[in-house]
């Protein structure tokens, strides 16, 4: 009697990947089997970057600032606690503010912010590879990138071209959120031929068109891809203009400010702002009297801003979206996922993971004997093809 309960749980994760209304959700580690860096080893290597290239600015604003921040702080917080200190530097009249007791100018902290920024973005084209000691296993460069796309194009393939077998017809399209910089998702649509909008205009060179509380459009395209957090290809003009422009483009006349969230408070504009048009996309496609499903894959609920959105929107008694989380949680379940899942809406918290599946307060239930992989993303494009079957 257990197995046949069991058998229907599965069966339920299927159905919810099948259903008309559906929204994803990605992070980083859709991203690892590309050989691109999570979030603690990119941290690392930008460190190695900044202070090789800029030892000076390392020493006085990057380290003092991982001294000021919490010991599990990563690179986008440091970003985030430039971007302040920049605003305030700003504000003050001799355009200085002291970090750890030096006084640091305005200008210091804006260069940093942007080698910070050139880093990244580095490191994203190239590919890296760090063992658990921190040290580089592999390492592309501009001329020899290491970075694989083939899960990418193995997972749009399936969504698409098979997943989507028989509810093609009927299903609405479907909404990709990243926080990922990377292009792999575009680059993957783009290559199964797949017709996707992203918010801008153009081709290889594009403008960015999407503006806060307009919605996506409603036909042409069977994916709304929507970057959480922006992308190694933004970059932001002197007069606000956000493009999408090709690597060692030299036009438009863009000051190579790449737009990765978070920036310096300055640098956006209210209603250019692409990072608050990206989040009411995200909220809109949460709110849902209809069913609805919101997967995750390789997102490991770090980001409150985007937590906060969840749990808003299926707190809400007429809400039907329901929470599909393929996640690890080898250490346990995030903070926020526990809560949820024994709150009112907790019925509408699933959770796969190396333990088995969470349904609510319930589990885990077993699909197999040992530690179970179909929380990664190769996992989860077989469970699209495949079903939940072993």
């Amino acid at each position: 009697m257990v197995k046949l309960i069991d058998d229907e749980l599965f069966s339920q994760i299927e159905e919810h990947l099948k259903c008309s209304e559906q929204s994803w959700l990605m992070g980083a580690g859709i991203s690892f089997d590309a050989k691109l860096p999570l979030m603690y080893p990119l941290t690392n290597k930008v460190k190695k970057d900044v202070k090789s290239s800029h030892k000076e600015l390392y020493d006085e604003i990057i380290t003092p600032l991982f001294k000021e921040l919490p010991e599990n702080c990563h690179i986008e917080h440091v970003l985030s606690h430039l971007g302040d200190y920049a605003a305030l530097a700003e504000r003050n009249k001799n355009k200085k503010i002291k970090i750890n007791g030096n006084e640091v100018e305005l200008a210091s902290l804006e260069e940093a912010h942007n080698n910070v920024l050139e880093s990244i973005s580095n490191v994203i084209r190239c590919g890296y590879v760090e063992d658990k000691d921190g040290s580089t296993l592999e390492e592309g460069t501009l001329s020899e990138p290491i970075v694989d796309i083939e899960a990418h194009l193995e997972f749009v393939d399936t969504l698409f071209n098979h997943a989507s077998a028989g509810v093609h017809e009927r299903r609405k399209t479907v909404n990709i959120f990243t926080t990922n910089y990377d292009t792999l998702l575009e680059d993957a649509l783009a290559l199964n031929k797949i017709p996707y909008w992203d918010g801008f205009a153009g081709g290889a060179v594009a403008h960015r068109i999407q503006r806060y509380g307009e919605s996506a459009p409603l036909n042409g395209q069977r994916v709304n891809l929507i970057k959480m957090h922006g992308s190694i290809d933004w970059f932001l003009c002197e007069k606000g203009y956000v493009w999408r422009v090709r690597d060692n483009d030299r036009y438009p006349k863009v000051d190579r400010r790449v737009l990765i969230y978070p920036q310096a408070t300055k640098y956006i504009a209210t209603q250019q702002d692409p990072f608050s048009s990206q989040f009411d996309l995200f909220r809109k496609s949460l709110n849902s009297n209809n069913s609805n499903t919101l997967a995750v894959c390789g997102y490991s609920f770090g980001d409150d801003h985007i937590n906060n959105e969840i749990e808003f929107a299926l707190s809400k008694e007429e809400n039907k979206t329901v929470l599909l989380a393929f996640l690890e949680c080898r250490d346990g379940i995030p903070a926020c996922l526990e809560r949820w899942r024994n709150s009112s809406f907790g019925s509408r918290i699933i959770i796969a993971s190396l333990h088995g599946l969470y349904v609510g307060s319930q589990g885990p239930f077993k699909r197999k004997d040992d530690d179970d992989y179909w929380w990664t993303f190769r996992g989860v494009t077989s469970v699209l093809k495949n079903g939940c079957e072993v």
